[in-house]
């Protein structure tokens, strides 16, 4: 199967923005123009995002070149002349880029990510910018409600084999672990990453046994400084049974039963008839770990009638962010040799002109978002975006990973508990536009 890669990245682009491109050079239209990227809307009971994926993002624009094989490629649509598949051979980015840093809480028309490059550069950039940014912002958004349900419990992203596709997989093990799982059941993730890693065992094993007991048992030793045992292959609470058996047996040993996982049914009663189980034989050490079509909503029930569940797996309705599986992510020119342009579609107009987020922040809790013009005099508050390339160059290493996830947890917690609401109402969090940035719109939209 072909991958997206450093070699083939360039070419991960919609057609129209080459062709587009190609009218340009030949018209010598190549100024320097600023594009923003921004989400229209909040999906239903969002009441806000996780900025994510600006790394990848980064990392794109760092090695941008189109390949030799694909300037082949090119050239045999017969669509592009020989000078302009020279310049796109020659072409490398050359611009400055800011962005919200990953794990910031960020609103619907605030501009995630800012680029200002020569016109084609700039342009060429849209797909996988998009691609990257508005996936992993989706998914660390989940993440992140996900982990309000669980309060001070744990969950681990578990959607790897849901996920479409190998790539959207690791991006959202990636973007899962900003908005605040604890691991991934991915194995290629927690290498790339730096992730933890977490699973337990499958059917399917319990199955090539005989006995429940004697797959408990073998398991157990094979793995004896922790093993999680899934217990409903058959009965649940006679598996919490045997499971309770086997570590007490193999307890003189110096081996140990982890936890025990539920994965169908009714978790809530189940939890307390297994938590119960465990307790009378002596094994309250024994955590129970939950799975089977979670997401926030079914957890915040679970937590909400006690079920003694400490942690939690979740699967595809994160990694496809399942009641709301897309963002409305739109790379929109705002600024060119003309000046600040604006566009005027009925339901779909832009906000003109350079800007910059500053969110107002009384008593360590976030208030209010204003949106101004780049030049203007700066409202009250801390300024969003900041610059990560300059040039063509990134200003800095790949930021850890931990680092995000702590950003994403302060941010999150400084919102109004409206926003963090799992039902939020639309337009919960106050975004306002500056003085300067009402004037240009009203100048440019009349």
């Amino acid at each position: 199967m072909p991958w997206v890669n450093d070699e083939n990245a360039s070419a991960f682009v919609d057609l129209y923005e080459l062709t587009m491109a190609a009218s340009e050079f030949a018209q010598s239209m190549n100024e320097p123009a600023t594009f923003e990227l921004s989400v229209r809307q909040l999906p239903p009971g969002r009441g806000f995002l996780v900025a994510c994926g600006l790394e990848d993002a980064v990392a794109f624009l760092d090695r941008f070149a189109f390949s030799p094989d694909t300037i082949d490629y090119l050239r045999s649509l017969g669509t592009f002349d020989a000078a302009f598949l020279g310049a796109l051979g020659r072409l490398r980015f050359t611009g400055d880029v800011w962005a919200v840093p990953e794990g910031e809480a960020v609103f619907a028309g605030e501009p995630l990510l800012r680029v200002t490059a020569p016109l084609i550069e700039a342009q060429l950039a849209e797909t996988f910018l998009l691609n990257a940014i508005a996936f992993q912002t989706m998914v660390a958004t989940k993440a992140a409600r996900i982990a309000l349900a669980c309060g001070d419990r744990t969950f681990v992203d578990f959607s790897g084999r849901r996920d479409h596709g190998a790539g959207a997989a690791l991006g959202a093990a990636r973007a899962s672990f900003v908005g605040g799982a604890s691991a991934t059941s991915n194995v290629l993730a927690g290498q790339l990453y730096g992730l933890d890693l977490s699973g337990t065992m499958a059917h399917s094993y319990v199955l090539s046994f005989t006995d429940e007991t004697d797959a408990f048992r073998a398991y157990a030793r094979d793995f004896p400084e922790g093993a999680v045992l899934l217990i409903d292959t058959y009965d649940t609470v006679e598996g919490a049974r045997r499971a309770a058996a086997v570590a007490n047996e193999l307890r003189p040993e110096g081996m140990a039963i982890r936890a025990v996982r539920l994965d169908s049914g009714d978790l809530g009663a189940l939890a307390h008839e297994v938590r119960a189980v465990l307790d009378e034989a002596g094994c309250p050490e024994i955590r129970i770990f939950a799975s089977s079509d979670l997401d926030e909503y079914r957890i915040a029930g679970l937590v909400a009638e006690g079920a003694p569940i400490d942690a939690f797996g979740v699967g595809t309705r994160l990694g496809t962010s399942a009641d709301a599986p897309s963002l409305g992510g739109v790379y929109k020119l705002v600024a060119g040799p003309r000046g600040p342009v604006m566009k005027r579609s009925a339901g779909k107009a832009s906000l003109p002109g350079v800007k910059q987020v500053y969110r107002e922040e009384r008593d360590g809790r976030s208030i209010a978002d204003t949106i101004a013009l780049a030049g203007e005099p700066a409202p009250t508050g801390r300024p969003l975006l900041e610059q990560v390339m300059a040039a063509g160059r990134r200003l800095a290493p790949p930021e850890p990973l931990g680092t995000m996830q702590e950003r994403r947890a302060a941010a999150v917690a400084r919102l109004p508990e409206s926003a963090r609401d799992l039902e939020a109402p639309a337009g919960v969090y106050p975004v306002r536009l500056s003085g300067g940035l009402t004037n240009l719109v009203e100048r440019l939209g009349g």
